[in-house]
């Protein structure tokens, strides 16, 4: 049986890694999750940086930006060369690890367009079914607050660019459905074929 990914896109803290764990609850055949955060603890410490100035090893890792207006605090998240270098590393083992037949749980967020391009290229001749993990900004700035290691605003900055190309196979609102609920809508819509990248392939990259 080939293997299957399912991939879950939402911002942080959407829900997607209580989504993940249900649906390997859910699921008969073994899915293995794995998760940005993964491959982001992987980094050394002073490649994750706070604020870190241009190339301090923090900005050339991954570097956590705030950013404060009249009416808002937005925390960013920004990659710089070594960062996106491990993001290139963590995509191609992903697809290594479904390629010899695993069946994948992918937890990440897609903070810039080349990004799911990329995806789109190293994914190729997989099964993926992209599901989009929503939640209300108002929702996700609550269990923002409510969460260790988590700077307000971070779902804030990445609401927009993360949905940006709105095509799914499926999308679930952890807001509104348990994760039980969200987990079976997924397996039901993978009882039929999924369209969304083959879609996202004709519109960007062909």
């Amino acid at each position: 049986m080939s293997p299957t990914i399912i991939f879950l896109n939402g911002t942080s803290s959407s829900g997607k890694t209580t989504l993940a764990k249900e649906l390997q609850e859910q699921l008969d055949q073994p899915y293995l999750h794995l998760a940005l955060d993964q491959f982001r603890d992987s980094l050394p410490d002073k490649f994750r940086g706070l604020n870190s100035p241009r190339e301090a090893p923090g900005a050339r890792g991954l570097n956590v930006v705030p950013s404060v207006n009249t009416d808002s605090y937005t925390t960013s998240i920004v990659f710089g060369d070594t960062g996106k270098l491990m993001l290139k590393g963590m995509r191609k083992a992903m697809a290594a690890m479904a390629t010899v037949g695993n069946n994948i749980i992918v937890d990440d967020i897609i903070l810039e367009t080349n990004f799911l391009n990329e995806y789109l290229r190293i994914f190729q001749k997989l099964e993926v079914y992209f599901v989009g993990v929503r939640c209300p900004i108002e929702v996700v700035s609550e269990r923002e607050s409510n969460r260790l290691g988590r700077f307000p605003g971070t779902a804030a900055s990445h609401l927009v660019i993360c949905h940006e190309h709105d095509v799914y196979d499926i999308e679930v609102n952890t807001a509104v459905h348990s994760p039980k609920e969200c987990a079976s809508l997924i397996l039901k819509r993978m009882q039929i074929p999924p369209t969304a990248f083959a879609e996202l392939r004709r519109l960007r990259l062909y």
